[in-house]
């Protein structure tokens, strides 16, 4: 692994624009705009802009789920003793990403990081050289390809001991299918082969607003990679067979608010926790 501040950025910025299409929005530097990062194109804040015309509450989405995150990182490291986390779809880096919130938590936390994006393993790279060494690592793999995504995440963390299994956001991408049969099928494969005492984190966008849909579909006839809302039963489903950690799976402001009042900020989009017990 490069030492802190060795790794050509510069560089490898440049092979990876001579790689990508900036004429075509991607789903991941959208989000990363409505994040009110930098790291997207005008493609991709026209094509945001114009989702938060007919569903303004995106951004607030945007920013409500990081938090989510934040919790949820925090609460099974610091609450449960979790040291591994394996995150699949991580998205672009942002502020509070897990293996910060984790390791400020735990020092010893390792956490695995899964996407198949070349702008997204780019900035991997580039994360991984400003962390400790073997603290993070990276899996360039395919969520539709979960036996893939463990043969290689054996090789990095330690199945023996409990792990934090994230699909943060990123199940939307998963098409639905006759009683919701694909997604849940991969959800099953990844939780069948987790340890005792793990733990799965999940969250996605809803179905439960009009303009939200309306948006969405807009979005997905422009030339990203299509998202799917499901509503929050089938959301709730991927926790199958799993211990639920109050409160349930609820919408995501609502889930362990740091405030006792919780979020005055509403969000169409639910998650929760379950963890990995003894049948």
């Amino acid at each position: 692994m490069n030492t802190e501040g060795s790794f050509p950025w510069t560089e490898a910025e440049k092979d990876l624009l001579a790689g990508i299409d900036t004429s075509v929005p991607h789903s991941a530097r959208i989000w990363n705009y409505w994040m009110g990062g930098k790291d997207n194109y005008p493609i991709d804040r026209e094509a945001g802009e114009q989702f938060a015309a007919i569903y303004p509450g995106i951004k607030d989405m945007a920013r409500v789920s990081r938090y989510f995150i934040a919790r949820v990182v925090r609460y099974l490291a610091d609450e449960q003793g979790i040291r591994q986390f394996l995150d699949i779809g991580t998205g672009l880096p942002s502020h509070d990403n897990t293996h910060e919130v984790a390791q400020r938590v735990a020092p010893e936390s390792r956490i695995v990081y899964v996407d198949n994006d070349p702008m997204v393993l780019a900035h991997a790279q580039a994360l991984l050289t400003s962390n400790r060494v073997d603290g993070t690592d990276y899996i360039d793999a395919d969520l539709h390809n979960p036996q893939t995504i463990l043969d290689i995440a054996r090789t990095k963390l330690d199945f023996e001991r409990p792990i934090a299994l994230m699909l943060m956001g990123v199940l939307g991408h998963v098409r639905i299918t006759h009683d919701d049969q694909l997604a849940r099928s991969i959800v099953d494969q990844l939780k069948a082969e987790l340890p005792e005492g793990s733990y799965l984190a999940v969250y996605d966008g809803t179905d439960t607003d009009l303009a939200y849909v309306e948006a969405i579909r807009l979005y997905n006839e422009g030339g990203s990679v299509p998202y799917q809302l499901r509503n929050p039963e089938q959301i709730t489903r991927f926790l199958d067979g799993l211990e639920p950690v109050d409160p349930g799976v609820v919408p995501i402001h609502q889930w362990r608010p740091d405030h006792p009042l919780g979020s005055s900020t509403a969000v169409d989009a639910w998650g929760g926790v379950g963890k990995k017990t003894l049948a």
